[in-house]
């Protein structure tokens, strides 16, 4: 284990012992994550907040079945993910507004302040016409860099159909972006070539 996997284990097994400074500790470590998860799923300031929050209510209530098989931040992602499920089900007949540029928090694992810019408008388009099982995918593998297990444990999906919505998600996003012609089976590069 990580030295934060190892540190969020420590930290679930006082707050269970009455320790709420710990369950805060949590919060804090994680909460820029998935508050970018929630912000990338839902595409609305305001309910990627809402959903932030509830997914921390659902951990703080529900500590107790966390089990320390795999890494705290795996089970806290897929509670957060089921929670941006269960507010785009309650929203699902509400059309979102487009997430302003100011608000795209940066990545906070980048150490590169290039790699940390906002994501392009068109490209954040793209992601909301994808399936809300396709963007999450999309979210934790590309955006958030998991690995592919990792997501499957997060979204209790074997890792086989986590490569399948991954490949299915980036040829839809590759075709909404212009990258992919409708005929070709991989993206086009700008090799020059005409």
């Amino acid at each position: 284990m990580t030295h934060r996997a190892d540190r969020d284990v420590e930290l679930i097994n006082r707050y269970l012992t009455g320790d709420i400074d710990a369950f805060n500790e949590l919060v804090t470590a994680h909460e820029d994550r998935v508050f970018a998860i929630c912000l990338r799923m839902l595409r609305n300031r305001e309910a990627a907040l809402d959903a932030t929050q509830e997914a921390f209510l659902t951990v703080f209530r529900k500590a107790d079945r966390y089990e320390a098989r795999a890494a705290f931040s795996t089970w806290l992602y897929r509670v957060t993910v089921n929670t941006c499920y269960d507010h785009l089900r309650r929203e699902k007949r509400k059309k979102a507004d487009r997430i302003p540029d100011s608000y795209d928090p940066p990545d906070p694992q980048s150490m590169d302040p290039f790699d940390a810019v906002e994501v392009r408008p068109d490209i954040e388009n793209a992601l909301a016409l994808l399936s809300a099982e396709f963007r999450a995918v999309v979210v934790l593998v590309d955006l958030q860099g998991m690995s592919l297990e990792q997501a499957s444990d997060a979204l209790e999906i074997p890792t086989g159909t986590i490569k399948s919505r991954l490949f299915r998600a980036r040829r839809q996003l590759a075709q909404s972006l212009g990258n992919l012609r409708p005929d070709s089976e991989h993206p086009t590069g700008n090799t020059g070539e005409q």
